[in-house]
């Protein structure tokens, strides 16, 4: 009963004394964790009194695969990106969360018909929609900056070190992009030998000059130490950089990969309840937008659009600042979860051969 009352408390707002309930939380770190402490740890923890305890991983996906299966699960809710959710869930490592505990939209619009198309799964409810651009040092490049994902891969016209993370996704579609492949048609491509071909022999073109990233917060750092004059990286640490520490840095939004990411609840989770309650607190209109103003990344949620204001310290609006905002979208391309699943470790063995010769 007391468990069941931590949920219902939850969810309809009502403040209660919990009895040292907790959550532990994991998530990707940096810029992208502190949004989520702003917009879902604290205010949750101030409304419900369960603790939250925040802890961070490069990818949340391989612990949480590593403890189930080992049967020493301590993460009760985790941030991931939706193939690697997907793929857990079908590996039978997840909890499935029922929608119906997901609160409805302002105007009662239910959960299920206000978050955006693929945002929600039997084991997934998304958070945000992320994109994978590129972004580069502008004091390197005074009057003759990169404006396409083309130019990334084109050393003659841009010379310098490209930086890019250390797997196959989103590294093989930009690079079947800017070997112009239209974007509408990369995954049909991706899914031959042939594209799979075209794409390795497009990052041989820059294969010397890249430097590998593993973790979000390196891109930024990457670029701000000068190793690297371009980098691939995810659009919110870049927008944080810029705005919260004024570095000289561009985004480019062409050639962009973009995929919604959201919590999971890890089977066996020990606080299963309080995990339900954080995920149900978390999916509201109003919590998602404002996770969006602490980081560039577009909430999932029709009705929370509308709601996303400025950064947090006012100094910028940040519709425009989205991978969802229509200018941004000119030559997007959705990840799909669905090939990832399917192809992930297939694509990354080739990868790593490739990376070993």
């Amino acid at each position: 009963m007391k468990k069941a009352l931590l949920i219902a408390t939850a969810l309809t707002g009502f403040a209660f004394a919990a009895q040292a309930a907790e959550v532990t939380v994991l998530g990707w770190g940096g810029a992208y964790t502190k949004s989520q402490s702003e917009a879902y740890h604290k205010p949750f923890t101030a409304e419900t009194g369960i603790t939250v305890n925040s802890v961070d991983a490069d990818n949340p996906a391989t612990p949480i695969k590593a403890q189930v299966e080992a049967g020493n699960v301590t993460i009760d809710v985790a941030s991931v990106e939706f193939a690697d959710g997907i793929r857990l869930c079908d590996e039978g490592l997840l909890e499935e969360i029922d929608h119906s505990i997901l609160p409805a939209a302002p105007d009662g619009t239910p959960a299920t018909e206000d978050f955006l198309p693929g945002s929600l799964t039997e084991c997934i409810i998304g958070t945000d929609v992320y994109a994978t651009v590129f972004a580069y040092n502008t004091s390197k490049f005074e009057g003759n900056a990169p404006t396409s994902i083309a130019d990334f891969f084109d050393t003659e016209a841009f010379p310098g070190r490209r930086g890019m993370r250390k797997t196959a996704k989103a590294n093989l579609e930009m690079a079947l992009m800017a070997d112009g492949v239209p974007a509408a048609e990369v995954y049909e491509m991706l899914g031959t030998d042939e594209g799979v071909d075209r794409a390795f022999a497009k990052l041989d073109e820059i294969k010397d000059v890249i430097v590998w990233w593993e973790a979000g917060a390196q891109p930024p750092q990457l670029l701000a130490d000068g190793e690297v004059d371009m980098s691939t990286a995810y659009n919110g640490r870049i927008f944080n950089a810029v705005v919260g520490e004024s570095q000289p840095f561009g985004i480019i939004w062409d050639g962009q990969v973009y995929e919604f990411e959201g919590y999971v609840i890890p089977k066996g989770a020990p606080n299963m309840e309080e995990a339900k309650a954080f995920v149900a607190y978390a999916a509201r209109t109003e919590a998602l937008a404002k996770a969006a103003e602490w980081i560039s990344y577009g909430p999932p949620r029709v009705s929370s659009g509308p709601l996303v204001g400025k950064y947090f310290d006012g100094s910028i609006e940040m519709g425009p600042n989205l991978p969802t905002t229509a200018a941004n979208l000119t030559n997007a391309l959705a990840s799909s979860n669905d090939f990832w699943a399917d192809k992930d470790t297939e694509l990354n063995e080739r990868f790593n051969a490739w990376l070993a010769n």
